[in-house]
């Protein structure tokens, strides 16, 4: 069923038909009744009886080596992954040795010396031809991989937990949701009398009056689009009623809407759950990576934990997206066929990964022509991602092209025009640095600012600089729950100095967390030196509304500390590149994005498959396994440690009861989808300094922090600063 959305049903039917045949083996057998327990299937718990290479086998023997081999493929794989096809690519278990060797030719054998039915063993009359074509061969077996995967996974569920799987589908549709949402905005466009419309305001109704239009036209088939709205313009519920609309009427499953940071994920759902607010909280599902099982730690309970993406409107991650579309694991895979009939939303579709450009416009094209999606890529500043070549003629980004994608704004240029909320200073002098402490005395100056600076440790120096009263402090060191608490906080005082009730300053440093997805205006913004595209998410957080008697002030300077790390220190050399070519003159212009993007493409001189993506994944290699290890978005992705964060609300944190209830119940998806916000994420190096001093420790499968670890208003300290709260800045 699941394989039939891409017209391939027939190998999935098969597929499902034979990826147990080893389970027939007398050895499985016994240890499934004597001493397996829920974990008996699970080919790398307790005793190790085989039991998914026999299947494998079969699909060979029966259909030749061609066709076999792709059933091979996924049965195989069922349960340890996909493998690479040669064992010269490197990882483990290829599947020609497994094929071929004695183990799996014994496994085989004693699977046939028993009574299989002939049903089970039935050889189909025919199998329609691969889906995609040599490009796309990886992604259709992937796919299929994930409905055998996701099938085999709902199949165990309904044994062992009968009530999760009858509440399975109760979800709202596409439509009950789009309702919801529109009268959600129509309530917001009533409380606004027609005389107090704002110009900001109106560019935003007509920026959500064009998404519902173009969303509603039959006329405009599924396939790319681009929505490019000036920061500040409404895009992200717009594009969500576009993304509805246009699901509705060409009939697609579902919307997944991806961003690319972690840090801001929580604040889009919540954008999303305020306006659906009349719907059950779990109308959207927001899954982060960083509650993932780790790979080897996968058992029964952890298995049917796993997202498989089958609710109409999911929130998440490029790095969950991504990685996904090129993993070998089977828990990572599962939700892969629900991709199939929906709109991809890409936010902030500037911050696509340019070393994996290639990849993933592969895979995205795939998805549009092959699996009925929609890819909407939509931002302020649209990247350049059309077909590049070198002066030779040779290809080096198969992109996509701009007649291949339909624009969703007519003329975006007027709206930018008319959006002109602020002025940007950007210094003659791109190399001289501004030293903390003029910059500490530039910002004192401000009673209501905000400043973005490029790292962690850069927030700190210029944090222990500002009077302690009245200035806030955002990081990913601090829990998302925490972070929307801050900003929260910040919104109502941001208010009450609008109202006059509220005469303390205001000074807010951030990372750059706080420049996308978050609502939020100040009349002055100091931005550190960073990509063209960074510069104008900042400007975007400056007299947001227009409402200021004059334009809002961004400045841009150069911190202390030299040049920003990888990709954001390669953006920030061309943003110095085009300054000094004199060609910033418009900083915030549609024309001059392009201009930039050329120039930060540019730049890769690797290619845009630095490591070899697509060559892993042609039809001769399939190196599964070697692409997942070398598909990764962030190289230190390092480890995710939940925190007792205590809202000031609450009497104590509730990451004790959740911890109680998935100690219990391992299996709780609701669990971990709740401690999510409770989570921070650390590199390796220091999660091991913290790991050695015992600041965290294993509970209920997951890394947990030392309640005197976590500062209420800093977040989570680092293992230098043992014991010492203000030690955190270090």
């Amino acid at each position: 069923m699941f394989a039939g959305v891409f017209d391939s049903s027939e190998w999935g039917e098969v597929g499902g038909r034979w990826h147990d045949l080893g389970k027939y083996r007398a050895g499985f057998q016994r240890k499934l009744r004597v001493a397996g327990g829920v974990d008996a299937h699970i080919e790398n718990v307790g005793v190790r009886i085989t039991h998914s290479t026999a299947g494998a086998i079969h699909a060979v023997w029966e259909l030749g080596k061609a066709h076999g081999s792709i059933l091979a493929f996924l049965i195989a794989g069922h349960h340890a992954g996909l493998p690479d096809m040669h064992a010269n690519d490197g990882a483990a278990g290829a599947l020609n040795e497994r094929l071929a060797g004695d183990n799996g030719l014994t496994e085989i054998r004693e699977a046939l010396a028993e009574s299989i039915p002939a049903d089970i063993l039935a050889k189909p009359d025919s199998l329609p031809a691969p889906v995609g074509g040599n490009d796309g061969f990886a992604l259709w077996i992937r796919m299929l991989f994930s409905c055998l995967v996701d099938a085999d996974f709902l199949d165990t569920e309904e044994f062992f937990d009968p009530a999760r799987t009858s509440a399975r589908g109760a979800y709202p549709s596409l439509a009950v949701i789009k309702q919801h949402l529109d009268e959600w905005l129509a309530s917001k466009t009533r409380s606004v009398s027609a005389g107090d419309v704002s110009p900001v305001n109106a560019l935003r109704a007509q920026v959500l009056a064009q998404c519902r239009s173009k969303g509603s036209d039959k006329a405009l088939k599924p396939g790319f689009f681009s929505l490019t709205v000036p920061t500040g313009g409404g895009k992200t519920l717009s594009s969500l009623a576009f993304a509805l609309e246009h699901a509705i009427t060409h009939g697609r499953r579902r919307v997944v809407y991806a961003i690319p940071f972690t840090s801001i994920i929580e604040q889009t759902a919540q954008v999303f759950r305020e306006a659906l607010v009349e719907l059950d909280n779990d109308v959207v599902i927001e899954h982060h990576s960083n509650m993932d099982v780790c790979e080897g730690s996968e058992n029964h309970a952890s298995r049917l934990a796993s997202e498989n993406w089958d609710a109409p409107l999911i929130v998440t991650t490029n790095v969950q997206l991504f990685e996904s579309l090129h993993a070998s694991r089977t828990s990572r895979c599962r939700k892969l066929h629900n991709l199939a009939g929906s709109v991809i939303v890409l936010d902030e579709a500037q911050q696509l990964p340019r070393e994996f450009l290639a990849p993933v416009l592969r895979v995205l094209k795939q998805l549009v022509a092959h699996y009925g999606v929609s890819v909407v890529f939509c931002t302020a500043t649209q990247p350049a991602l059309q077909p590049r070549h070198d002066p030779f003629g040779r290809m080096l980004l198969d992109g996509v092209s701009d007649e291949g994608t339909h624009a969703i704004i007519d003329d975006p240029v007027p709206m930018f025009d008319a959006m002109r909320r602020v002025d940007v200073h950007i210094p003659g002098n791109l190399k001289a640095v501004t030293p903390w402490d003029e910059l500490a005395r530039q910002i004192v100056a401000h009673e209501c600012v905000l400043a973005i600076v490029n790292t962690r440790r850069h927030a700190r120096d210029l944090a222990a600089k500002l009077p302690h009263a009245g200035t806030e402090h955002l990081s990913a060191l601090m829990c998302a729950q925490h972070r929307s608490d801050v900003i929260a906080r910040i919104r109502k005082r941001l208010a009450e100095r609008a109202a006059g009730r509220d005469a303390l300053p205001l000074r807010v440093i951030s990372t750059q967390l706080i420049e996308a997805g978050v609502d939020i205006s100040f009349p002055a913004v100091y931005r550190a030196l960073a990509g063209l595209d960074a510069i104008a998410q900042a400007a975007g957080r400056c007299n947001r509304e227009g409402d200021l008697p004059e334009r809002g002030q961004v400045h841009v300077f150069v911190p202390e500390g030299g040049r920003p790390p990888g990709l954001m220190g390669q953006g920030a050399e061309a943003t110095q590149e085009m300054a000094a070519l004199g060609l910033l003159a418009d900083p915030l212009a549609p024309e001059t994005f392009r201009a930039y993007f050329d120039r930060y493409y540019a730049r890769e001189s690797s290619g845009f498959d630095k490591q070899g993506i697509l060559d892993m994944l042609s039809p001769q290699r399939l190196a599964f396994r070697s692409a997942a290890e070398a598909f990764r978005l962030i190289d230190d992705a390092g480890e995710t440690i939940v925190v007792p964060y205590r809202q000031p609300d609450q009497p104590e944190s509730p990451v004790e009861m959740w911890l109680n209830v998935l100690r219990a119940d391992p299996s709780a998806t609701w669990v971990r989808r709740k401690l999510q916000r409770f989570t921070v994420n650390v590199p390796q190096r220091v999660f091991e300094k913290l790991l050695a001093q015992r600041d965290v420790e294993e509970r209920a499968g997951l890394w947990v922090a030392e309640s005197s670890r976590y500062d209420e208003r800093f977040g989570l300290m680092q293992p230098e600063d043992h014991g010492n709260s203000e030690g955190y800045w270090a």
